[in-house]
């Protein structure tokens, strides 16, 4: 008897539809001599920090045990909301542990979803089970139709062959609770506010954040830009000259124009060829998302979630792939569904090209596709459609068997001896596969002329103003997370994807494909980002999170995160062990812990939320450190004192209140910046209870 663990109750039932004829017993099918049963996604979390030095539950954080550097990681079954034991997990794991250790079972099929998180739910599952020694095999299902569900049955390898995979995800499992659990508490108990602290979603809200700031503290500049609209043989032509004038040299720009004008513009080259245009690619999971929120404004955790459940009824491959290419070895099942999509009236045939089968730019699974299983459109939601529409139309657009044909032109055009432009066209002359495409190239028209003929020109000063950066959307957000070391101009200028793939492999990326839609959706939650229509911006939440972090001199930049992502590929590669990974993130993390502004005995040192650097000279009540303030515990509330804990951009330190407190003043202090962004230095005098700049020269 062979026991397949399904990593979710619907995987279970789909494996058991393919195989047929099993009865439902509980919490497994049995029949043909298979057992199937299921988890419910993760069975098992990491010990919190007071399961391992036997604190009591529910007791406050505390600073005493961190950082927290477990020797050996341990798991216990997955807790409810309220932090008790979760009387369904563990009924379902009682369930698998019984079905494992069944005399009659001699092998066990995992069956987790085909990832790397998928990879270790399933073996955490049987590892805390006492069938530890039976062998282990596994069921890689690129997608969950019963045709690729019983050709798989029918080669299933080792899952030993897939240890590289789960040593990545354990190994990322770890890395990212000893970020999480030490940092977040060190910077709760810092500013007195939760503050979520992971190895990926701090460099996520710092991009939005950077973003934003550059587009708050832009100064727009104006200045003088000569153009030239003019219409010749019907069609406008826009020449921009490469010359700018500041707004203080109008009469500079008005005598250019009128001497190019008089110049004339002549053409001295064209070129002009057939071409067929290619469509775009297969999709990525986060290709596709870019399409959706660019085109529908949908979120990415909203696509997310239909692409998944389109997956688990069978009518798209496994969603979460980064990878815009097919595998060579998926050629025949290709070659089905394009036959399939061809009986539905589609001009669609088999193409082999290098552009759809790369093996070299899979890492784990093919691009996203329809299966053969083609779902009733009536049966699918609004929201449904325009998802599986999306990946639909573009399998049809890369098969499509009538090319795009489009007559390009590019004119080379001289303005005088002053300077030189050219002017590029596009003519389609036969649409392909543009008739499926939900973004279709429109015409770019140019004149009809030869070498040598004039070109109207009608060149005007044009008063124009520089642009801030714009907002984070989904598609630029993403873009940035997949290589945030990449020139986005140039990638743009180019359909040369190497680097790309490049940083993919490297681990260079922010988050995975698989996880990033989770951790996004978290900070929106979190209220650290707002997403209204496809757009990012930062909320005072993720302001005060970014500038504590930076007071604290907690580096958690792309990196930082990105030398990590590099160092879990390297597990994954067998270039260095779990531990190695592991050492990495202790060190950092133990960098944070050791920097002088957590030294009570430091000049730098910040103290925590509710310190007391003294008692009000105002009442004689105890002073301590809030969020935003060091405040007098008056139980009235009627004592004025208020010491700012941050003053232009600098901590004021436990000893500096404690300064103002005893003695009315602080020495000369440095490090304080204006509006204006300057730094400067000053003293600090309580007067009424409240810090104010002395810059005289201290005593």
């Amino acid at each position: 008897m062979q026991l397949i663990i399904a990593e979710k109750p619907s995987l279970a039932r789909n494996i058991a539809g393919a195989i047929g004829d099993m009865a439902k017993r509980g919490a497994y099918y049995e029949g043909k001599g298979y057992l199937v049963t299921w988890a419910f996604g993760h069975l098992f979390s990491l010990y919190d920090i007071e399961d391992y030095t036997g604190a009591p539950k529910g007791r406050r954080w505390q600073i005493d045990g961190l950082p927290c550097f477990p020797r050996e990681f341990r798991f216990k079954l997955k807790p409810g909301p309220d932090k008790q034991p979760d009387a369904g997990v563990q009924k379902q794991f009682n369930a698998i542990k019984a079905l494992c250790e069944r005399p009659d079972v001699d092998a066990i099929i995992n069956a987790g979803d085909a990832d790397r998180e998928g990879e270790i739910i399933v073996r955490l599952a049987v590892m805390h089970t006492g069938a530890g020694a039976k062998p282990c095999m596994r069921l890689w299902l690129p997608d969950q139709t019963d045709e690729t569900i019983r050709a798989a049955l029918s080669d299933l390898k080792s899952d030993s062959e897939y240890d590289s995979l789960a040593a990545e995800g354990f190994a990322r499992t770890y890395i990212d609770w000893l970020y999480g659990v030490n940092l977040t508490r060190f910077a709760t108990l810092k500013t007195g506010v939760l503050l979520r602290v992971g190895r990926v979603i701090v460099p996520i809200v710092k991009a939005i954040y950077d973003r934003d700031m550059a587009i708050r503290n832009f100064v727009p500049e104006k200045y003088i830009a000569l153009v030239s609209s003019a219409e010749t043989g019907g069609v406008e032509v826009t020449l921009t000259s490469k010359y700018k004038f500041n707004i203080a040299s109008a009469a500079r720009a008005q005598k250019a124009a009128a001497l190019m004008n008089e110049a004339g513009a002549v053409v001295t080259d064209v070129k002009t060829k057939k071409e067929t245009l290619n469509p775009g690619k297969l999709f990525s999971l986060s290709k596709l998302q870019n399409f959706l929120g660019k085109k529908y404004k949908m979120p990415m955790d909203e696509s997310l979630a239909i692409a998944q459940k389109l997956y688990e009824e069978g009518y798209l491959t496994y969603p979460r792939t980064n990878s815009e290419y097919l595998a060579t070895a998926e050629k025949d099942k290709i070659r089905k569904i394009v036959d399939i999509v061809a009986n539905m009236r589609y001009p669609v045939a088999f193409t082999d090209k290098k552009t759809i089968f790369d093996d070299s730019k899979i890492e784990s699974h093919s691009a996203l596709t329809p299966t053969s299983k083609i779902p009733d459109a009536n049966k699918l939601s609004d929201r449904e459609k325009l998802v599986y529409s999306a990946v639909f139309r573009r399998f049809v657009m890369v098969f499509c068997s009538e090319p795009c044909v489009a007559k390009k032109t590019e004119l080379q055009i001289k303005v005088g001896k002053y300077e030189d432009f050219t002017v590029k066209g596009t003519m389609i002359l036969e649409p392909g596969w543009t008739k499926f495409d939900d973004t279709p190239k429109s015409n770019k028209l140019v004149p009809n002329v030869q070498k040598g003929d004039s070109i109207n020109i009608d060149f005007q000063p044009k008063e124009k103003e520089t642009s801030p950066p714009r907002h984070y959307t989904i598609e630029t957000l993403n873009n940035y997370l997949k290589n945030p070391f990449r020139d986005e101009k140039k990638q743009a200028e180019t359909e040369d994807d190497a680097e790309e793939y490049r940083a993919v492999f490297e681990g260079l990326e922010l988050g995975t494909e698989a996880t990033r839609t989770g951790i996004i959706d978290n900070a929106l939650k979190s209220k650290y980002i707002a997403l209204k229509k496809d757009v990012y911006t930062i909320l005072p939440d993720g302001e005060f999170l970014i500038e504590s972090l930076s007071r604290m001199k907690i580096s958690m930049d792309k990196y930082k995160t990105s030398t990590l992502g590099k160092a879990l590929k390297q597990v994954f590669h067998g270039e260095i062990t779990v531990n190695d990974a592991v050492s990495l993130a202790e060190k950092e993390i133990a960098e944070v812990f050791d920097q002088s502004v957590n030294d009570p005995a430091s000049p730098d040192y910040t103290g925590f939320f509710g310190d007391s650097p003294g008692v009000c000279p105002l009442c004689g009540k105890t002073v301590r450190r809030g969020r935003s303030i060091y405040y007098c515990t008056d139980e009235t509330k009627t004592c004025k004192l208020r010491i700012p804990t941050v003053l232009c951009g600098r901590c004021i330190t436990p000893a500096e209140a404690a300064s103002l407190l005893q003695n009315g003043k602080t020495e000369l202090l440095t490090g304080f910046i204006s509006k204006a962004g300057k730094p400067f230095s000053a003293a600090l005098l309580l007067k009424d209870g409240k810090a104010e700049f002395d810059f005289k020269k201290s005593d």
